[in-house]
């Protein structure tokens, strides 16, 4: 360690700050991609003229990107290296920004948002892989930690961005001139893809700054490369340590051709225990029902009993908890271990979804289904518009026996669960109380995807012919008792408390599970397929949250998403190994001697 100088030491530091940079760029950028399209989609849809089917496949084509680069991108970090990689999922989305703002025309918008997909989907898998294999064993979970941080703040910057053109678009609204107000929506929507460029350049400006992956170099034999990349974030001493684990690898790999054996399998317990752990760890982390929590957050509390305005601010506090909370992962990570964060997180989760279901459950117990009375309804043309206030509502009621009856008179909520062929959607939420009448409307462009692609990804085995087609099929109208604004603040607090635990534990340790268990000869593909598992998974129950909660109520989704939570938490107790100041070479030889 002697050689170890203060100006040594200072400019490894120096370098370590620049890789968790460029670890919160990635994140940022990540967040940007995925958030960005919420604050320009009104101002777009207002000036564009696009249909509803073309609106849903400008958002939709983020997912389509992201889908087709995850499967690609371990293959391409393993040929052209990790920082090359980096570099262009930065450019792409840098070009997807002019390609969108300058667009005029519906194919030029889907090809920006393509590229903005394609760039989420590599960041998602090589900044994380990156990461792993740069940092040192005593910052390699604070690294990845504010990846998954700064990956939430892009979500808030991109919804203050939204917000703050709101403003001003409600400022001009006031000036009375519809021509200038149209003009200004139509600038609105393109300034706000261009506020979101300097993230992305300056993630390609920081990645181009940094070194190779050490792991990457040794791999492909340029070991005086890898151990310079190496001795930049490490002491002579580490670096030399860390070389040598390195090169044990390799020469136990080289022992197996020279002797003639087969090279390991990747079946064998060395490589199929690792994988099988991480894609637990990602399939679990969706089946705590996390993106539903968030994304329907506002209709979880309205329905559990809180005003619509209690209820934005009920999302708006959630999204705060994430943020913070993530803080608090990355601080601790490092200093308790994953294996710790995972297994009180994932306990944390498991309670606060139980408490939310027994909540729910009290109400539910009560709520009647009026579809054969909606279905009635229903016009030749296969639409659906009902009025809801308090004396539409009893009137529903009065069909429905003497379950309706019981509660007629009280302040209920109402939403319709419906189908075109084998498309499902749901109406927004609305309650009998609201000051305002609301109307209830179904129609089939509501529910119907407008090309196969978005049908693809809405539901893969629909048959979409045959959906634009079919008659309106009420599933479920629902018409429930509102809780008592105590139990809407009771279960706002357990969905604090559930986003809290995530944030904290799964939400940041999720990315170290998927970067530190994979052995180094399967990590990019690995990752990969890993990623592909974790959006199965969400998916999946996007795409029966809605029919879910219409057949068996939200208390029914909640108790299935702790009792997935559970093989998480036996999963994070029992059977992963704590990583926490391990060498990536060390982790391999856990599961090598296993």
């Amino acid at each position: 360690m002697s050689d170890f100088t203060p100006a040594a030491a200072a400019s490894t530091k120096r370098y370590n700050v620049i890789l968790l940079l460029v670890a919160g760029l990635g994140g940022l950028l990540y967040g940007v991609d995925v958030g960005i399209i919420a604050g320009a989609l009104p101002y777009l849809e207002a000036t564009s003229g696009f249909s509803a089917g073309q609106l849903s496949f400008i958002v939709a084509a983020v997912l389509l990107g992201s889908v087709i680069s995850t499967l690609f991108a371990g293959v391409l970090a393993d040929g052209l290296g990790r920082k090359p990689l980096m570099i262009i999922s930065g450019a792409l989305f840098i070009a997807s920004i002019p390609v969108i703002a300058l667009a005029h025309g519906y194919g030029y918008l889907v090809m920006g948002r393509l590229l903005q997909g394609v760039s989420a989907g590599l960041i998602g898998v090589v900044v994380p892989l990156y990461l792993a294999e740069c940092l040192g064993a005593s910052s390699r979970g604070k690294g990845t930690g504010i990846f998954q941080w700064l990956l939430t703040l892009g979500i808030v910057v991109a919804a203050l961005i939204g917000m703050y053109f709101s403003f001003r678009v409600a400022e001009v609204a006031k000036l009375g001139d519809p021509a200038r107000l149209f003009a200004f929506k139509d600038t609105a929507w393109r300034s706000i893809f261009w506020v979101s460029l300097p993230p992305g350049v300056l993630f390609v400006f920081g990645s181009a700054v940094v070194s190779e992956s050490p792991r990457w170099l040794h791999r492909k034999g340029r070991f005086a490369e890898a151990r310079t990349a190496l001795a930049r974030s490490r002491s002579a001493a580490d670096t030399e340590l860390e070389m040598g684990e390195m090169d044990r690898v390799a020469s136990a790999e080289r022992e197996h051709k020279e002797s003639g054996k087969q090279r390991d399998s990747l079946l064998s317990r060395k490589y199929a225990i690792p994988f099988i752990l991480a894609c637990v760890i990602l399939a679990c982390n969706q089946a705590t029902g996390v993106n539903s929590i968030i994304g329907y957050n506002a209709n979880i509390l309205l329905q559990a009993g809180l005003s619509d305005v209690e209820a934005h601010w009920g999302y708006v506090v959630l999204t705060l908890v994430n943020f913070l909370l993530t803080i608090v992962g990355v601080v601790l990570v490092d200093k308790l271990g994953r294996k710790f964060l995972l297994s009180v997180g994932s306990a944390g989760i498991i309670m606060s979804l139980v408490a939310v279901g027994f909540i729910f459950r009290s109400t539910e117990t009560l709520r009647v289904d009026c579809r054969d009375a909606v279905q009635a309804q229903v016009t030749a043309d296969q639409h659906l518009a009902i009025p809801f206030d308090r004396s539409s509502a009893d009137k529903l009621l009065s069909t429905a026996g003497e379950s309706g009856k019981a509660i007629q008179g009280r302040a209920t909520t109402f939403t319709v669960i419906y189908s075109y062929g084998d498309f499902r959607a749901a109406t927004n939420v609305v309650r009998s109380d609201d000051p305002a009448t609301h109307t209830v409307s179904v129609s089939r462009e509501s529910c119907v995807p407008a090309n196969k692609v978005v049908a693809f990804f809405s539901n893969p085995f629909a048959d979409l012919e045959g959906a634009r087609s079919a008659p309106l099929r009420i599933e479920n109208a629902l018409v429930t008792p509102v809780p008592s604004e105590r139990n809407g603040w009771l279960t706002a607090i357990f969905t604090f408390s559930f986003m809290a635990f995530f944030a904290s534990g799964p939400g940041v340790c999720v990315w170290l599970a998927l970067s530190e268990l994979m052995p180094t000869r399967i990590r990019s593909n690995g990752m990969s397929i890993a990623l592909l598992v974790n959006q199965a998974v969400s998916t999946g129950i996007a795409a029966t949250f809605l029919p879910t909660v219409g057949k068996y109520g939200y208390s029914t989704l909640f108790f299935a998403f702790a009792g997935s939570t559970v093989v998480y938490f036996v999963t994070a107790a029992f059977f992963l190994p704590e990583t926490k100041g391990k060498t990536l070479e060390e982790i391999e030889e856990l599961f090598d001697r296993a």
